[in-house]
């Protein structure tokens, strides 16, 4: 046991020695005492107590002690007396008056006067009807008769300041009325704090220790004249905890985003941005999207007020689209058989998918093309565990001569490979490519697969109206599902909480958590 208490006094900073020293020399040694005969400031001598404390040395009582005085307006209103009483004494000679005299008496201002009546009312001095305050019985009584938040106001005026430990039963419930009033009481809290020796300090201080001061940080002078080999060194206990320290960090969604553009730009990609508004046309016709699909409806796409409409592109294109929703134009296909609307095509909305930057791109860049783009796209979603009105997207483009489906399959599974993961390929349907895959991967905590994208081949319905004599392969995949899977969420909203807690504990990408 003697090494351990040694092993302890040798830990202890210079000024707990001092401060056990004190309490050794007198036990009951208030904090301002230790301080003054210790030759410590005050703010050294309670760090030192409360690193005692958390060592179990010794114990920090604190006691709160509370003195009550007058505001500036508490003492305005001792010297004139409570606005009730002074009304009450109007009321005792003239036994009732109307309400809006009470403002024009010289012993009351406006504001003095509606408090007057609430406290006539509460204290039952008066009453009030239609407009007419009179005097109760009650009231009469009270003439000569103080209350007890008037005889707390005369002692605080005489006395000037009164510790909570000086009321009386009656001061207190006088004390509470006068709280329910504004800024009529002051309250200062005096903290009292006094330390008592555990066994631990007893033994401590029974072991013995003397006082010298210790190097903590070595200066030039002393490493140059090697007077560092005759100081004494306080020894540092390697075991002891450490504050938890929080750097900043990427927000978890904006590192996966990251990551994914790295992928793709280290597979050849080049990245494209696109218009958060954009016209219908782009998002839903160069897409062959009939003008009457359920997904261009109000209940499914944010349309905008402002702008309310934008502009088409070149006539050549508008034409051959239109021509291949009408009858399937140049495309061997039998179109939609009706009659495209223009109009309908200008309307502004908020993009429901990043697909619309790939056809763009069809439609104005040099081909052979291999872009990619990530964001926001926005739908009519109902809030729930795994919808949201807005989320992330990332879409992939290839078009050159030669391209098919195997090299679609082959440059996704490479991607998912990059991410992590294994994946597989079922048919799916989509209405702009064919043939159409969905991507699963394979969960191995769950023994599952999860649908994490959509690609296909585009369809000649959108190429051709382009412009486009290639074949040309596209991807996406929703970018918080991803998130999901990789942090294990159930909510997809907690990617877009505030909330720190979950933020910190989320590891770097080197598995480091940040507590």
């Amino acid at each position: 046991m003697s090494n351990d208490i040694n092993k302890i006094i040798n830990e202890l900073h210079i000024y707990e020695k001092k401060v056990l020293k004190e309490l050794e020399k007198d036990e009951n040694a208030s904090p301002e005492e230790i301080s003054q005969r210790a030759g410590l400031n005050i703010k050294s001598v309670m760090s030192a107590a409360g690193s005692l404390s958390s060592k179990g040395i010794i114990i920090v009582e604190k006691e709160v002690d509370e003195k009550f005085s007058l505001t500036k307006d508490g003492k305005k209103i001792a010297e004139k007396g409570l606005p009730e009483r002074r009304v009450l004494k109007k009321l005792q000679e003239r036994r009732e008056m109307a309400m809006k005299e009470l403002s024009q008496l010289d012993e009351l201002d406006k504001k003095e006067s509606n408090i007057a009546i609430g406290w006539l009312v509460r204290k039952g001095w008066a009453k009030v009807d239609k407009g007419t305050i009179s005097i109760t019985e009650v009231g009469e009584s009270s003439k000569d008769k103080k209350g007890d938040d008037e005889s707390l106001l005369e002692t605080l005026i005489q006395k000037g300041k009164l510790s909570k430990e000086q009321f009386d039963a009656d001061m207190a419930d006088g004390l509470k009325a006068l709280k329910n009033r504004k800024n009529l009481i002051a309250v200062d809290k005096v903290t009292k704090h006094s330390f008592k020796l555990t066994d631990l300090g007893r033994e401590i201080l029974n072991e013995g220790f003397t006082l010298q001061e210790e190097a903590t940080q070595l200066t030039h002078e002393q490493l140059k004249d090697d007077s560092w080999k005759d100081l004494k060194y306080r020894p540092y206990d390697i075991n002891a905890e450490f504050p938890k320290f929080y750097p900043g960090k990427e927000h978890p969604l904006r590192r996966i985003i990251q990551e994914i553009r790295e992928i793709f730009l280290n597979l050849g990609f080049t990245e494209a941005n696109g218009n958060i508004v954009d016209s219908a046309f782009w998002n839903f016709d160069s897409l062959f999207q009939p003008q009457d699909h359920a997904a261009r409806e109000m209940q499914d796409t944010f349309y905008m007020k402002n702008p309310l409409t934008c502009d088409l592109p070149d006539d050549e294109i508008v034409e051959r689209v239109a021509r291949t929703h009408e009858d399937g134009g140049n495309t061997n296909s039998e179109g939609w058989n009706y009659d495209w609307d223009a109009d309908i095509a200008r309307q502004a909305v908020l993009r429901t998918h990043t697909t619309g930057i790939s056809t763009k791109c069809l439609a104005n860049e040099e081909l052979p093309i291999k872009m990619f783009s990530v964001g926001r796209v926005f739908r009519r979603e109902t809030f729930d565990y795994k919808h949201l009105p807005e989320f992330h997207q990332v879409e992939g483009l290839i078009a050159a001569p030669g391209i098919n489906y195997q090299n679609l399959l082959g440059t996704l599974k490479e991607f998912y490979k990059k991410l992590g993961f294994e994946v597989r390929f079922r048919p799916a349907y989509f209405p702009y490519t064919y043939l159409s895959t969905e991507c699963e991967i394979y969960l191995e905590e769950k023994e599952s697969w999860i649908e994490l994208g959509g690609c296909g081949m585009f369809r000649p319905e959108v190429l051709e109206p382009l412009g486009v004599n290639v074949p040309a392969l596209a991807f996406g995949l929703g970018i918080e599902r991803l998130a999901m899977i990789r942090y294990d969420l159930s909510d997809i909203r907690m990617l877009y909480k505030s909330d720190i807690s979950w933020l910190r504990d989320i590891p770097l990408d080197n598995g480091i958590k940040l507590d």
